[in-house]
């Protein structure tokens, strides 16, 4: 963790430009595949999401452990959900006579 509050904000802020540059750069064609690949990260923040709820504290930090799962499942799940609709559009569809 950062010592200086400071550092941390500042770092925060240069992650939230490089964060937008970065996704405003990517085609409009990569997108759902781009969010696909997030859904994987969204995975693993779920991991780190229980860690923290299941601390043995009842603090603040079992309060934001939950709400991280919550909020990364909803992702997760939204995530495979648009997925699965964009590959539906890629089936071939069964004429009246097949």
């Amino acid at each position: 963790m950062l010592e200086n509050p400071a550092a941390a904000l500042t770092i925060f802020v240069l992650a939230i430009f490089i964060g937008f540059e970065v996704i405003s750069k990517v085609p409009p064609l990569l997108h759902t595949p781009l969010m696909s690949g997030s859904n994987a990260i969204s995975g693993i923040t779920i991991v780190g999401a229980l860690l923290a709820a299941g601390s043995e504290d009842k603090t603040v930090s079992t309060w934001l452990g939950f709400l991280a799962i919550v909020f990364a499942t909803i992702n997760v799940v939204g995530g495979f959900l648009v997925t699965d609709r964009m590959l539906g559009m890629f089936k071939k569809k069964q004429g009246p006579g097949s």
